[in-house]
């Protein structure tokens, strides 16, 4: 670098400053943004016959001790997205977390799920699996609850939490598997068979 009154000169062929990236890859760089879906839109959208048809037509259910994944788009953090509605100003405004929508779906409205703060509502997927959305593996607790049981549960080789994938991988991998089976009109018990080898295949030990 060559220098002028102390002030640096760009060299040949290197612009004199590199430009910022555009703002729409900062939004996916470190945490999602908290959901602040006001009470009357989740009810405007939970009581209205086709927008839960719309979301049903998107999971896969199964018997109610099983997961039951999500097979349309998936967040970065493994969780399903469900437009809900198309609503004005910024982008992707009125896209849910499946489970979110899921939960409320049986249970009703609970106040301020999702939301940033320590002590607001959050939905910890018994089951390890982001892209669940059965109600009976959601259970209600806070970020910091939810935070410790990770920390306890991440380490274990058998869990989906160590899925080399990420969460993102494995709700795609499987989502595929289920909608491959459905194309192709296969027996539920071939679908069931064909998620369980989806989920295997991004555990560590089937590295080895």
């Amino acid at each position: 670098m060559r220098f002028v009154n102390d002030a640096p000169l760009p060299l040949p062929g290197i612009p004199d400053s590199i430009p910022a990236p555009p703002a729409f890859q900062l939004t996916l760089i470190g945490q999602p943004q908290p959901v602040r879906i006001p009470e009357r839109l989740w009810r405007s959208w939970l009581d209205n016959p086709t927008v839960v048809a719309r979301f049903e037509s998107k999971r896969y259910r199964r018997h109610r001790h099983q997961c039951w994944p999500w097979i349309a788009g998936v967040s970065s953090t493994g969780h399903g997205s469900f437009r809900a509605a198309s609503l004005p100003g910024p982008s992707r405004r009125g896209t849910v977390p499946a489970h979110l929508f899921a939960y409320q779906l049986e249970y009703g409205v609970i106040p301020r799920l999702g939301w940033s703060n320590t002590e607001d509502a959050v939905l910890c997927h018994q089951c390890d699996f982001a892209g669940c959305t059965n109600p009976a593996h959601l259970l209600l607790g806070t970020h910091r609850t939810n935070r410790s049981e990770y920390d306890l549960r991440r380490r274990n080789i058998s869990s989906p939490l160590a899925d080399v994938r990420g969460p993102a991988g494995r709700t795609r991998a499987i989502a595929d598997a289920i909608r491959t089976g459905v194309d192709q009109s296969k027996d539920p018990d071939t679908i069931d068979q064909r998620i369980h080898e989806a989920e295997q295949a991004g555990l560590p030990f089937t590295l080895w």
